[in-house]
């Protein structure tokens, strides 16, 4: 199916009952587990999962009986989530005490140590303040970088940092990397050797809000109550699952993340020359996911992409894409991004998320036609209260 130009998802709470039942959904939490509390859900092996041709529904109990009808129900149902991507594909994301995080500010420069087991692993990253506004400021936090044009964050008063994931774990497309095992993370964790990129990724990122967190706004001109990250292409992916799996981050967008982003396994599974189950970085995910999941085992998934997404909820998410990359399976991830739509739905802050694809322009390089909705969740992010 030929996908038109631009492809606008977003759903407005226009209705006064819509914006009403917002009032009592927070924007975002203090804390990095709401669901921590919660007990696993119990996770069976590949072998005894059904297969399930069609998305599943990310409101429907993993018990395979009844669905979450009321907000408060959402915590519980998002831990079953969590644990199954964890599980069956990025590999556990472990939790980490205050007394295990040290944080200090030299000048501009955060520095967080983690020290787990006896072994330290030491992250750092410079935080560019705004020229306008008055601190404690808003922050965005580029995974790996921030691609979006600087231009847009011109006039408001966002704080600009980057997540330097290779002092978590190096590995990268090109270049020179550590294989599984030999990481900075697997130090700490030596049982997590068999983990994805993209969970220790996720783990470090958290570790960075940490150090923000216990050091506090009078030192670090940082409100951690309006945080937002974003990433593009890997980084991309890297971003969704950063802002998914850190429930302190209120706003995260996901600049062409591709397979393995938002784009959901079973529907790429249906194209060719797209990044699917099959056919993507198996230093990202765990060798056990291809090995239980690849070919039409993918519809034996507990779960998909669209329930990532929707780990994002209730805060705020937005999807960029762009068609001309067919790599990228857009089309997949806006089949994707309609279903974990429905979840913002339900809670009526359908506002807080939105994709958007538009082509006609390079990799990773916004167009002027986009600008205008990146713009409006960045506005939401500066105004949260």
């Amino acid at each position: 199916m030929q996908m038109k130009k631009n492809i606008l998802t977003t759903i407005a709470a226009s209705c006064a009952v819509l914006l009403a039942s917002a009032q009592t959904v927070p924007n975002v939490y203090s804390v990095e587990n709401t669901g921590s509390r919660f007990p696993a859900p119990k996770l069976p092996t590949a072998s005894e999962l059904p297969i399930v041709k069609d998305l599943p529904d990310a409101l429907a109990w993993s018990k395979g009986k009844g669905r979450v009808k009321k907000f408060k129900q959402w915590e519980r149902r998002r831990s079953e989530i969590s644990a199954q991507i964890q599980h069956y594909g990025i590999g556990t994301k472990p939790a980490v005490s205050p007394d295990q995080v040290k944080a200090r500010m030299d000048g501009d420069t955060l520095f967080v140590d983690v020290t787990v087991g006896g072994e330290t692993l030491s992250l750092r990253s410079t935080i560019q303040y705004p020229k306008t506004g008055q601190a404690p400021y808003a922050v965005m936090i580029g995974t790996s970088g921030i691609s979006l044009p600087r231009q847009l964050f011109e006039g408001r008063p966002i704080a600009l940092m980057t997540f330097h994931e290779k002092q978590v774990n190096d590995y990268g497309q090109w270049g020179p990397h550590h294989e599984r095992g030999e990481h900075n993370f697997d130090r700490l964790y030596p049982e997590l050797k068999d983990n994805g990129a993209y969970s220790e990724w996720a783990w470090g990122l958290s570790r960075l809000i940490d150090g923000l967190q216990q050091l506090g706004p009078e030192v670090t001109k940082i409100d951690v109550g309006r945080i937002g990250v974003t990433g593009c292409s890997y980084a991309g992916k890297m971003a969704l699952y950063c802002g998914a799996f850190d429930e302190r981050v209120a706003l995260t967008i996901a600049q062409e993340p591709g397979g393995g982003g938002a784009a959901a396994w079973r529907v790429s599974h249906d194209y060719d020359d797209v990044e699917n189950i099959d056919k993507t970085d198996y230093h990202w995910f765990k060798e056990s996911q291809r090995e239980q999941f690849g070919g039409d085992n993918v519809y034996r998934l507990p779960y998909d992409q669209h329930e990532l997404c929707a780990l994002v909820c209730p805060r705020a998410l937005l999807l960029l894409g762009n068609p001309d990359y067919k790599w990228l399976a857009d089309e997949s991830m806006r089949v994707s991004a309609e279903a974990a739509s429905k979840v913002w739905q339900h809670f009526g802050i359908a506002d807080r998320f939105a994709c958007d694809i538009v082509g006609g322009h390079g990799h990773c390089q916004l167009p002027q036609s986009q600008f205008p909705i990146v713009e409006r969740f960045l506005d939401y992010l500066v105004n949260l209260k």
